[in-house]
């Protein structure tokens, strides 16, 4: 977008390219109503290992929404089947997606029969029809509602799936576009006490994120509630960063001893991510003009503590710059592809934004993958 507007109109200010732009216009969120601390979690499967605990305990995370498995008569956590936590997924995706649906439509001023497009991100299962035609049928959104699915990119995939509604945005003025991020983590955990699958155990929480977007098509700056000043901020250019000799540094494949599927996390991710986050951010802020010291707000991926460490320690960026991304990390864990609208929100709600300030959205994830979003209220 950005893009081909410098090339048209070298002289164009970013007030000009802003105008053009399809803006964020609410958003909503929902977590599960149970929630744990971390040593709750580790009381729940009775976990003694003191390396295990030593994980979940330093985490920097207080607490998640997290679907457990059911207890047996013994007092102890049923082992769950794949078949239960498509089940799992589905059920606890369809009450989450819909919470955060609802929240963010209230949020920009509209109705389910505003929607014209609707994008579901999920990567804790997989469902043919998915999200997208099931929340269609489920909320009853117009049949001629034009859809997608991405499944499977990870915690990255929310920045991905956001550049498609953004041109669809463009391309149909006036029209709103839905965006719904939909990860029920719980549905995706092996619980055996090994150290690969207790990094995993210890991070992500379930969670659900939908937002709003809409190009009017003449700048129209109009705030609704629960929107930033100026109707929240205009999605100038994307851009992203692959890693290919990462690749297998986060994964989400069969387990075959379990006989389901697994997360996986290399000890090297924070490492891998903060080496190329300055690279990323530099792609992206490459001929606009804008200095990584003129981006007055950083919505970044909760990936962990020790991710959002790296990402701040390479991007020299201040504690205060990444408030709401270790907020939402203690309050709900990593929340995969919705956690950056988790914090989006919580700026939004702060109301400090002002118009004409930058900002910058970065996601991380399989692939190994860096996207990133410049934006102006």
């Amino acid at each position: 977008m950005l893009d081909s507007a410098l090339r048209e109109n070298p002289g164009s200010s970013l007030d000009d390219l802003a105008a053009a732009a399809p803006r964020l216009r609410g958003v909503g969120t929902a977590v599960p109503a149970t929630t744990y601390t971390q040593q709750e979690v580790l009381d729940a499967f009775g976990i003694s290992d003191p390396r295990v605990r030593s994980v979940f305990l330093n985490s920097a995370i207080e607490r998640r929404g997290l679907v457990l498995p059911p207890l047996k008569p013994t007092g102890e956590r049923a082992v769950e089947t794949q078949g239960e936590l498509l089940g799992k997924h589905l059920g606890l995706g369809l009450a989450m997606g819909r919470e955060a649906i609802e929240g963010c439509l209230r949020a920009a001023g509209a109705d389910l029969a505003d929607v014209g497009y609707l994008c579901c991100v999920t990567s804790t299962g997989f469902l043919t029809p998915g999200f997208s035609a099931l929340f269609i049928k489920e909320l009853g959104l117009d049949r001629h509602c034009s859809r997608l699915d991405v499944v499977g990119m990870g915690c990255n995939a929310g920045l991905n799936a956001l550049t498609a509604v953004a041109g669809w945005a463009r391309a149909h003025p006036g029209e709103l576009a839905l965006m719904v991020c939909v990860e029920a983590c719980s549905a995706a955990y092996v619980f055996d006490g090994t150290m690969r699958s207790s990094v995993v155990n210890s991070l992500f929480g379930d969670g659900a994120a939908a937002v709003a977007v809409r190009h009017d098509g003449d700048g129209g700056q109009e705030a609704g509630p629960g929107t930033a000043a100026g109707g929240g901020p205009a999605l100038l250019r994307f851009s992203s960063r692959i890693i290919p000799e990462a690749v297998g540094a986060m994964r989400y494949d069969w387990d075959e001893d379990h006989g389901k599927f697994s997360f996986y996390l290399d000890p090297e991710v924070p490492y891998v991510v903060g080496a190329h986050a300055e690279a990323a951010v530099g792609r992206l802020l490459n001929g606009t003009g804008v200095r990584r010291s003129d981006v007055a707000h950083w919505i970044i991926h909760s990936g962990g503590k020790k991710v959002v460490d790296s990402v701040r320690a390479n991007l020299g960026l201040s504690r205060a710059d990444v408030r709401h991304t270790t907020g939402v990390l203690r309050d709900h864990g990593n929340l995969s592809s919705g956690s950056f609208l988790f914090s989006y929100e919580r700026l939004a709600a702060e109301g400090r934004v002002a118009p004409g300030e930058l900002g910058v959205l970065m996601t991380m994830g399989p692939g190994s993958t860096i996207e990133t979003a410049l934006v102006r209220w």
